[in-house]
């Protein structure tokens, strides 16, 4: 089989990416950039939210940890975690994020130990991330399990969870919505690509993606991926994009500079909003939108956003000509 075309750098990274997290710190639990197919992280409490039943049949590719607090472990007697399936230390930690709860129940004193693995057994039966007070005694940062270079982070947000047939899935489709733009070609022949690669290159997913049925254009259209042209559009504003987008930094303030910026002009865009109970990274779920657009709809979902848009509009009428 011949080797197929690569696309410009810049692109087949910002496709690739689609597939990780979002970012995490050092003191944050969770994981940092790493594949939406790792272990997942549920709070207690969504977790009897969303039912035991809805979780253990979404069957993790690499299982999922239940993080429980100190003090609805050690307090609350209404919580029976043999009838949830949970125990600690194999799909269970409880995990410390307060200085209070980590001087009330000290798990060291409870002869606990620190969790090191993701996988069942976990190892241990607790972690923390608990920052430093200006408190003069014991006021220190209390980090505990998977800070080690080697191992850092627990698992990733539940919300972001994706299968890796969903990962690969989805990123063909987004290639295949970047080729809908309407200068596409132009763009990728402007930043490396010869034109017969571009040719080959293009036609491989265009056709893939159809084998698949990743390409059905009245799914698109409706998703508010593609417009009625079948041209890529940002999910929010409609507007057609340019694959320019993919290339170009967003612009700056003036006097607000960032010398290290990478944030581009377009980024993935997901039509209904990332929440537990739900997998919201598939294909026909992900398109690609403005990073304004984006930044506006947040957390919120496109319909909801669209709502407070038109409510902050009639607020404003007089303000329109």
């Amino acid at each position: 089989m011949e080797k197929l075309p690569k696309l410009p750098s810049l692109l087949d990274r910002k496709i690739y990416k689609t597939g990780q997290t979002r970012g995490a710190d050092d003191d944050e639990i969770y994981q940092n950039r790493v594949g939406r197919n790792s272990t997942i992280l549920i709070p207690f409490h969504q977790f009897e939210k969303y039912r035991i039943e809805k979780v253990y049949s979404m069957n993790y590719e690499n299982g999922f940890i239940v993080l429980i607090s100190p003090m609805d472990y050690f307090g609350n007697k209404e919580i029976d975690l043999n009838q949830l399936n949970l125990k600690l230390g194999e799909n269970l930690l409880i995990f410390y994020e307060t200085r209070e709860d980590w001087l009330k129940h000290n798990p060291e004193e409870k002869g606990f130990t620190v969790a090191t693995s993701r996988l069942a057994p976990l190892g241990g039966e607790y972690i923390a991330r608990i920052p430093a007070t200006t408190a003069s005694d014991n006021g220190e940062k209390i980090n505990k399990g998977f800070n080690a270079t080697s191992l850092k982070g627990a698992g990733i947000r539940a919300y972001e969870y994706a299968s890796t047939n969903n990962i690969q899935n989805a990123r063909l489709q987004l290639e295949a919505i970047f080729w809908h733009c309407r200068d596409a070609e132009l763009v990728a022949t402007e930043n490396g690509m010869l034109k017969e690669n571009v040719e080959r290159r293009k036609k491989w997913a265009i056709e893939e993606s159809t084998k698949k049925g990743l390409l059905d254009y009245n799914k698109l259209q409706e998703k508010r991926i593609l417009n009625s042209k079948n041209i890529a559009i940002c999910p929010l504003c409609l507007e057609e994009i340019s694959a320019n987008g993919f290339f170009n930094k967003v612009p700056q303030a003036e006097g607000r500079e960032v010398i290290d910026l990478t944030i581009t002009q377009l980024n993935l865009f997901h039509i209904h909003e990332l929440r537990y109970g739900e997998f919201n990274h598939i294909p026909y779920n992900l398109g690609w939108g403005h990073h304004f657009c984006n930044v506006v709809v947040k957390d919120s979902g496109i319909d909801n956003t669209i709502k407070w848009m038109i409510d902050v509009l009639k607020r404003n009428s007089f303000k329109i000509n």
